[in-house]
């Protein structure tokens, strides 16, 4: 089953793809999923745009990197319990990779493309130690999995809830096909970049990602598989080759890939807040459009370190991964829901004049569509296995990542309702056009003129 949802994720990542290339193409400006909202839903005037603001800010952070960060770091020195401990080591990652992103731009991008490589590799390892435990060379038994490949060691692996919860992790794990859709308008040819490479790299992605599970199953017995939780490498690489030597290394590259994760996702995030400041989307939004002292968004980058920390320490005593992880990607579910359903709305609409140079499938736009919908729904039909020790209650994610939506449209209506009307102006957009020759706003603060 979890092979059979691996495969699944990779092939709702590609329609997901699909639908960001076709937006993508059509409009290659920096933003992303901002972006394709406010060309869809323009009514409530300025809604989509402050409440966008307010969701990238809130809710898209590294914080499950830097915590897998720490996990692995301890676990290469023997201590493979979740705490305290790790949620620390990936604060002190946290605030290095925002520092190294702040001072030397140009350098966090050549060490984010070496850090990918060894991401890279470490995979391959896997994949290579997977082939070799499938010819029958492990330190541990054969562990049978491919054996009664349907049986259910955990009675909520087949419950609506079990499933979409690790469907949640299973996208979750694909994540960052989009950043180059969020910095598409820095880039030298943003249409050939995004046509060619995010469909190599996803691709890429999902025979990896495929083929290391397949590895995992071939090493580690099921009922450790479902307790492992972010450790599921480092009980891998014990596995194969034993407790001590190569297996308290190699956790050591998965930390450092982890690292890799977590210094590319915070180099375009940084620059995706600095664009709504140059929006003005954000109070005192000099401040967040300022490249001083070092030519880096210096204020972006330390917003988004405190509210990663936030992230990290938040979280009661718990699964803290897998909550960080949920939590993460629920609301997004939400937004690539609204994306998918503009889309199919301005194929069909045709007063919107829609038109790109790549075209989805009406079948991958509906499939995409009703899978997020599915996802958006089952978490709230209650988990049978809830009443294990330690476990939030099942609704506590579903719960917060629609609250938290509430509030980034809250924040729309404080900045464009609440306060004009109380301190007497109003705030009017301003279209401008970029260097790709497409329209965005700027939004404004303008005074009433009293008549009298």
């Amino acid at each position: 089953m979890a092979l059979i949802l691996w495969v699944f994720g990779g092939v709702i990542t590609f329609c997901g793809l699909s639908v960001f290339l076709e937006f993508g193409l059509a409009i290659p400006r920096s933003g992303g999923e901002k972006v394709y909202l406010e060309r869809v839903y323009r009514w409530p005037r300025g809604m989509t745009s402050f409440a966008m603001a307010a969701q990238l800010i809130l809710l898209v952070w590294p914080a499950s990197n830097a915590l897998a960060f720490g996990r692995y770091v301890l676990l290469a020195n023997g201590i493979a319990q979740d705490g305290w401990p790790a949620r620390g080591v990936g604060v002190a990652l946290v605030v290095a990779i925002n520092v190294l992103c702040a001072i030397t731009p140009k350098w966090s991008i050549y060490v984010s493309n070496i850090l990918g490589i060894i991401k890279t590799l470490v995979l391959l390892l896997i994949v290579g130690a997977g082939l070799a435990a499938l010819a029958g060379h492990r330190q541990a038994p054969n562990p049978q999995n491919f054996k009664n490949v349907f049986a259910v060691e955990d009675a909520s692996g087949y419950s609506v809830y079990g499933i979409s919860s690790a469907m949640l992790g299973v996208i979750f794990s694909f994540r960052g096909w989009e950043n180059a859709n969020y910095i598409a308008g820095e880039l030298k040819d943003p249409r050939k970049t995004l046509a060619l490479a995010t469909p190599l790299a996803v691709g890429g992605v999902t025979i990896l990602y495929t083929l290391v599970n397949i590895a995992f199953f071939a090493v580690v017995p099921r009922s450790d598989l479902i307790k492992a939780e972010v450790l599921v490498s480092g009980l891998f690489f014990e596995k194969m080759f034993g407790e001590f030597g190569v297996a308290r290394v190699l956790p050591v590259f998965i930390a450092i890939s982890n690292a890799g994760a977590a210094l590319a996702f915070s180099y375009t995030h940084a620059r995706v807040i600095q664009n709504l400041g140059k929006e003005n989307l954000l109070p005192y939004s000099m401040f967040w459009t300022s490249d001083r002292p070092f030519g880096s968004p210096t204020a972006a980058l330390l917003l988004q370190s405190f509210m990663t920390i936030v992230v990290l320490i938040a979280p009661p005593p718990g699964p803290a991964y897998s909550f960080i992880i949920s939590l993460t990607a629920y609301p997004t579910t939400w937004i690539h829901a609204f994306v998918t359903g503009g889309l199919i709305w301005l194929r069909f609409r045709k007063s919107e004049n829609w038109s790109s140079p790549w075209r989805s499938p009406v079948i991958i736009l509906v499939l995409y569509l009703f899978t997020n919908i599915f996802l958006l729904l089952a978490p709230f039909i209650p988990n049978p296995q809830n009443n294990r020790k330690g476990a939030y209650p099942y609704f506590t994610v579903p719960l917060v990542g629609t609250l938290t939506l509430f509030l980034c449209i809250l924040y729309w209506f404080i900045r464009m309702r609440l306060l004009p009307q109380w301190r007497g102006y109003v705030i009017v957009g301003e279209h401008r056009t970029d260097s790709n020759q497409c329209t965005y706003i700027v939004y404004k603060k303008m005074k009433f003129s009293k008549q009298h």
